[in-house]
């Protein structure tokens, strides 16, 4: 039994046309399923136990990034295969899934193609996506082995399924890409110096895959992990035990 998920925006008139025709692929298939829409208050692991409890055997999050991160975060040790139907605009995870936007996703979701997706674990709670520190006067410990602070200002993020897109000046036209590794995450460092009366200037950054890391800084900064925003003074953060099992593509990028 599958039961699909839909983000709230979805409800946009602009998207109807590709929701019908969604629902008209999964029903050619024989896996169309209920229906239930996500608010930004749902509590998606209580509404997927419930589900699970009624049968269900695969979940479908259909929506973008911030809808992937928004129910896996919460629901990423519920005990059943999750699937994607990627629609709409920022839609980067989907690429490393191997699974395009739109509805050739159906055929991908058809073939039940599996694997198994590592979690990132932060501070007690879970992400899958992506964890973001913005620029702060923090220190970067890895592996409980070496340390790694800036002389002022430094931005971190660890990719685990979404990508990293950043530039290397306001002038530069092209984007640079960070990509998940399987396996193990991956923290980007990014120093900042000031300069002068025009504010700060990043450095060259660094890449680092590591197992277990910890951030830490003399006072609270802010940290934005799959949507989810908090203000901390230390952060750990390592590979969850778990994994997801999820329908994949056979031209993921891992």
């Amino acid at each position: 039994m599958y039961v699909y998920l839909y983000d709230n925006f979805l409800r946009q008139k602009k998207f109807e046309s590709i929701v019908k025709a969604l629902e008209v692929r999964l029903t050619d298939y024989g896996i169309a399923g209920k229906i239930l829409r996500l608010a930004n208050y749902t509590d998606a692991k209580q509404v997927i136990d419930e589900e699970l409890k009624r049968g269900a055997k695969t979940i479908v999050i259909v929506g973008n990034d911030h809808t992937f991160g928004h129910v896996l975060s919460r629901a990423a040790t519920c005990d059943c295969t999750f699937g994607f139907l990627p629609v709409g605009p920022e839609n980067t995870i989907a690429g490393v899934l191997g699974i395009p936007v739109g509805v050739d996703a159906c055929d991908i979701l058809s073939r039940r193609l599996k694997e198994r997706l590592d979690i990132g674990w932060m501070n007690n709670r879970y992400f899958v996506s992506q964890l973001h520190v913005l620029p702060a006067k923090v220190k970067v410990i890895y592996d409980e082995r070496f340390a790694v602070s800036a002389n002022d200002k430094m931005e971190v993020v660890v990719c685990n399924l979404q990508p990293f897109f950043w530039k290397k000046n306001q002038k530069d036209r092209e984007d640079n890409v960070v990509h998940p590794q399987d396996g193990k995450l991956e923290a980007f460092l990014r120093p900042l110096t000031k300069k002068g009366w025009w504010g700060y200037k990043y450095e060259e950054p660094s890449i680092f895959p590591f197992e277990e890391m910890e951030i830490v800084g003399a006072e609270p900064f802010t940290v934005e992990a799959d949507g989810k925003v908090s203000k901390e003074l230390k952060v750990k953060i390592k590979l969850a035990h778990g994994k997801i099992d999820m329908v994949i593509g056979r031209n993921r990028k891992f």
